[in-house]
């Protein structure tokens, strides 16, 4: 992981580019990894951790049409965040999650381990470039540590496909 933080580090301080995630389900998680390295400062600007649907309404500025529609573990709902994020933020570059983490609350349509992720960028207005839906295993711990890799995982490849 500190390899891949290490990449994203340098593709964000090389165009002079900031970071900032919206979380749910990982609760600050995301950016507690990001931030452990040091130097992040120059990098990261901001998170929001918005556990409640309430939150990343008026934090975020997710459409509350948009969760009671498509309910809060959705595309949609990944894809608001993360633009959201750039809205409400100096970063140029935005990672949004959303998932069910369990024990509890899944679904058929959504099972525990289902999660939402959203990339950002601002180019040069906050666009969504990538919203994917994951279906992690294991348990509480397991699923929102998985939703923190895939979340870092994502945020290289779309820094390094801007890059190309």
């Amino acid at each position: 992981m500190n390899a891949r933080l290490q990449h994203i580090a340098t593709a964000l301080e090389a165009r002079r580019w900031r970071l900032a995630t919206a979380e749910s389900c990982t609760g600050g998680l995301i950016a507690a990894t990001v931030t452990s390295m040091a130097g992040s400062s120059v990098w990261y600007d901001c998170g929001f951790v918005t556990y409640q649907s309430r939150s990343k309404v008026d934090l975020l500025g997710v459409q509350a049409e948009t969760i009671a529609r498509h309910t809060v573990v959705s595309e949609p709902v990944a894809r608001e965040m993360s633009v959201g994020a750039l809205l409400h933020s100096r970063a140029d570059v935005a990672v949004s999650v959303t998932c069910i983490a369990g024990p509890g609350g899944g679904d058929v349509a959504s099972p525990i381990g289902t999660a939402w992720l959203g990339w950002a960028i601002r180019d040069p207005e906050p666009v969504c470039v990538q919203a994917s839906r994951f279906d992690f295993s294991g348990d509480r711990d397991a699923v929102r540590h998985a939703a923190v890799d895939a979340a870092i995982e994502g945020v290289a490849r779309i820094l390094f496909d801007l890059l190309e």
